[in-house]
């Protein structure tokens, strides 16, 4: 996928407005063909339009040279010239094209606060020292940033895809919560959890 977190990591990104890019970019093949535009030019889109929705502040300059290395590993970084323009303004029309395009629909609701909240009950939950001796946050933060490789932002609710990951973590690491077996509902069916903020 063009709008990758490795992209996010070298520009130094925090983890919503990558999230937000890759949400923009799912949401636009899902209401258009990939083979008619394209994938790298929408990505680079999608990272600049999703700092300006996240207000993170970032030069489009940074957007353009570090989405050039990443397609020209091999080639000389990009010097300020023709192809520079060229690229900076293809991106800042698209960005435009991608609104329209989303009938200026470009806010989101994340995972992240919700995996938070869930991290810190569950925390609570278990026997003295197994969260600091499981990297179970790091797992499911990993998962969860994994996730948005995928559309499944579109289709399941942020805090649907929050109990997902910290699940798989969970298991992964083969941990269970100590209150499961005195309960008929697992931890991640009981309502509270579900709630919205």
């Amino acid at each position: 996928q063009p709008v990758s977190a490795l992209d996010g990591l070298k520009l130094h990104l925090q983890s919503i407005p990558v999230a937000t890019a890759s949400t923009i970019y799912h949401k636009f093949f899902r209401l258009n063909p990939l083979r008619e535009y394209d994938p790298f030019l929408i990505g680079a889109s999608c990272l600049s339009l999703a700092c300006k929705i996240e207000e993170e502040t970032i030069r489009l300059r940074d957007i353009v040279n570090v989405c050039y290395r990443t397609l020209h590993k091999n080639k000389a970084p990009l010097e300020i010239g023709d192809t520079y323009w060229h690229l900076r303004e293809s991106i800042a029309r698209c960005e435009l094209y991608l609104l329209r395009a989303l009938q200026f629909k470009v806010e989101f609701y994340h995972p992240h606060k919700y995996l938070c909240h869930y991290l810190n009950s569950m925390s609570d939950w278990m026997e003295p020292g197994l969260w600091e001796d499981v990297p179970i946050p790091r797992t499911a933060w990993a998962f969860l940033r994994d996730s948005f490789h995928t559309d499944l932002c579109l289709d399941y609710s942020p805090e649907h895809i929050a109990i997902a990951v910290l699940y798989f973590a969970l298991v992964c690491h083969g941990v269970e919560s100590s209150f499961h077996k005195n309960t008929r509902k697992r931890w991640w069916q009981q309502r509270h959890y579900t709630a919205s903020y």
